[in-house]
């Protein structure tokens, strides 16, 4: 897959469909990598243009181990888009990707024709346990962390109806990079952008797992208040990954937003 120069990182990407399609670009999850989206592509097959990059630090973009924030991603992200021509697009993130996808929206609403914050948070307490996390992924790998993060991934059904599928997630999460996985682990302990939450003029799909225990509804809902135009939708048998988890509904849910903000622009 091709890299490219980001912002003094090289970042690795994926740029696929029709060359006149209009862009959605995914942001991956802390722990996962931009394979994480494959199962919901098929539902913006042909309609839409497709990007997706690893976050700093995972899969095959490049670490930085310095102090990073929220705001980095975002310009990472955006920087990537500036790198390949890309003005403007519908942002798509989940987690961490989905809190990237906030900061940029937010810092630059003018980038965002859409956005779609899946399983993710505005403000996710406390810096503590994020440090903690951090200083284990660094003292031990992030093996040390696996088997706790897939059961808040995962609900127990589909974890057992799909054990392949699990597994792959397992072995992408492994080999993340400890420092990169660390400085994000740190930057989301630091995080609050709920002031920022007004400054998000895009039309705004937030979607929650329910059975989500690291970024329950309840914080969607705190994101869709701060929002002038957003909308939720809470997905049945979901827990954290759910555009793995649930891929067939999501990608449902994120085609028909998409397709009613394309109309809306003719």
């Amino acid at each position: 897959m091709p890299q490219i120069a980001v912002r003094g990182l090289e970042l690795r990407y994926v740029l696929e469909g029709p060359d006149d399609a209009p862009v959605v670009a995914f942001s991956n999850s802390l722990g996962a990598t931009l394979e994480m989206w494959d199962a919901l592509l098929p539902a913006l097959a042909g309609r839409f243009r497709t990007l997706r990059y690893d976050t700093r630090g995972h899969g095959g973009s490049e670490t930085s181990d310095r102090p990073t924030e929220i705001a980095d991603l975002a310009g990472d992200l955006a920087g990537l888009l500036d790198a390949l021509g890309i003005g403007r697009a519908h942002l798509v993130g989940l987690s961490l990707g989905g809190m990237t996808v906030q900061a940029l929206a937010s810092a630059e609403p003018e980038r965002a024709v859409s956005a779609t914050l899946m399983a993710t948070a505005a403000h996710l307490p406390t810096a503590q346990t994020w440090n903690a996390r951090a200083a284990t992924a660094r003292s031990q790998g992030t093996g040390a962390l696996v088997d706790a993060t897939l059961a808040r991934w995962f609900t127990p059904a589909f974890a057992q109806h799909a054990p392949e599928t699990v597994q792959a997630v397992r072995e992408r999460f492994i080999a993340c990079d400890r420092a990169g996985y660390a400085v994000c682990c740190e930057a989301i302990g630091r995080m609050d952008l709920r002031p920022a939450l007004s400054a998000i003029t895009a039309p705004t799909l937030v979607m929650a797992g329910r059975d989500d225990p690291s970024t329950p509804p309840a914080m969607a809902e705190e994101i869709c208040a701060g929002i002038a135009q957003a909308e939720l939708v809470v997905l049945p048998r979901a827990a954290h990954l759910l555009a793995v988890e649930r891929a067939d509904a999501a990608g449902l849910y994120l085609r028909a937003f998409l397709d009613r903000i394309e109309t809306a622009r003719l």
